[in-house]
């Protein structure tokens, strides 16, 4: 890629200066040979003579060329243009993972928010739905891992440790209605049970292996 091309978000100096690098590089200018004027330079650039200027600076800090007083800008060294190409490179590379990083970061909070809120949206309605309609059972399907199965509904005292009261249970292909405070609770079994909105959870965590 060229280095116009590469430079185009960089100040214009930092543009011509890696433009003298690179044709040092490429070995159109040779070590040793004198670069043209400021004047040509920035013409050659389409900036100004300051510009130029400043871009000569730059490899002159670099020691890529050496600025002599009455004689001009004479190129000193092609390895250490070629090593500010990499060093530039790699640093453009590092600012572009770094963009793309904060570009990410930036879509991620966004997806986050909006998850927040449809979120929020989908609480708020189930709290009203269920205002509304406080009869609708909720539903939940007991693991075998959970210290609380195999045991009947009076011995886990059910409705004081959840609020909730068991309207069914179905053990596997049965489905029994209002079951008795004898009833036993098995692994696999659904059981369908009323309260209030935080009925379900109270009742999960109840039923939630250790």
């Amino acid at each position: 890629m060229e280095a116009k091309e590469r430079m185009i978000s960089n100040p214009r100096y930092q543009r011509v200066a890696i433009g003298i690098a690179q044709r040092i590089a490429d070995g159109k200018y040779q070590v040793g040979e004198k670069i043209k004027s400021r004047s040509t330079l920035a013409s050659n650039f389409n900036v100004s003579p300051e510009t130029a200027r400043k871009a000569i600076n730059v490899l002159d800090d670099l020691d890529i060329v050496r600025v002599k007083p009455g004689s001009g800008v004479v190129v000193t060294s092609r390895e250490k243009a070629q090593e500010f190409l990499e060093q530039f490179e790699t640093t453009t590379v590092l600012k572009s993972t770094k963009n793309d990083l904060n570009q990410s970061i930036s879509r991620q909070k966004q997806e986050l928010e909006k998850m927040s809120k449809l979120l929020d949206q989908f609480l708020s309605q189930s709290s009203l739905m269920h205002k509304k309609f406080p009869f609708e059972p909720f539903e939940l399907v007991l693991d075998q891992r959970s210290p609380n199965i195999n045991k009947s509904i009076s011995e886990l005292n059910f409705w004081h440790q959840t609020g909730a009261t068991i309207i069914a249970l179905k053990h596997q292909e049965e489905l029994l209605l209002s079951p008795g405070p004898y009833a036993t609770l098995q692994s696999g079994d659904t059981i369908y049970f009323i309260g209030d909105e935080l009925a379900f959870s109270r009742v999960k965590n109840f039923f939630e292996s250790p």
